[in-house]
């Protein structure tokens, strides 16, 4: 069996510069987010936009992590 766990994760911590608000700019937190789940033995299984501006800049995300249970 298969449980699941989200973590909210903010795309405001960027790395880069647009004046565009988004163009050519990309988030970094993941990554961490990702490293310290495996550590814990989960695994990374995608992500969904959690909120998001009416121009299409996401401005957090759920990532989706999944690992195996005992059947009990």
């Amino acid at each position: 069996m298969l449980e699941y766990e989200f973590e909210t994760v903010p795309c405001d911590s960027l790395d880069g510069y647009s004046l565009f608000g988004g163009v050519g700019m990309e988030t970094v937190d993941h990554q961490e987010a990702i490293r310290r789940r495996a550590t814990e033995g989960w695994r990374y299984a995608g992500f969904v936009p959690r909120l998001q501006r009416a121009g299409g800049f996401i401005e957090t995300i759920d990532l989706i992590f999944e690992r195996e249970t005992p059947i009990e």
